[in-house]
């Protein structure tokens, strides 16, 4: 078991669309690429990347295209996406425990003896995968061919 698996489970989504991010981003050389063939790339759902790519539309990581070349695209370059901005996207909180803030607080809190144990736990698993971007992933990715 990793650190990660520790400290958080990522969703399907969560891992799908790091899964679509790395592949436009390895495909989108010469224009918009479809999902269709990404989905046969990453052996994924084509209706499940449909609502990530949406959501990351959305929010402002990926153009859509229309038509026979249509598809997607980066909006920035693979440098400027780091893993952390798109899991937090997808997953919301990577906080380790719900009670980390917000109105999940629980009503012990004052009491816990753990909250800078999970706090500390919370900024490293931020930093790791805010170290990260998703031209680090595909250079790690080509030095293994």
């Amino acid at each position: 078991m990793s650190f990660l698996e520790v400290a958080m489970k990522i969703s399907t989504k969560g891992q799908y669309a790091l899964r679509l991010m790395m592949d436009i981003a390895a495909h989108d050389g010469s224009g918009f690429v479809s999902l269709k063939d990404v989905a046969s790339r990453e052996n994924l759902s084509i209706k499940y990347l449909e609502q990530i790519a949406g959501t990351l539309s959305k929010a402002g990581m990926l153009q859509s295209g229309r038509g026979a070349q249509g598809g997607y695209r980066l909006i920035k370059e693979p440098a400027a996406y780091t893993v952390g901005s798109i899991l937090r996207l997808t997953e919301g909180s990577l906080a380790p425990v719900s009670c980390m803030g917000g109105e999940d607080r629980c009503k012990g809190c004052c009491e816990c003896s753990t909250p800078d144990f999970w706090a500390g736990l919370y900024a490293v698993v931020n930093e790791y995968i805010d170290r990260y971007t998703l031209a680090d992933l595909l250079a790690e990715q080509a030095s293994k061919k």
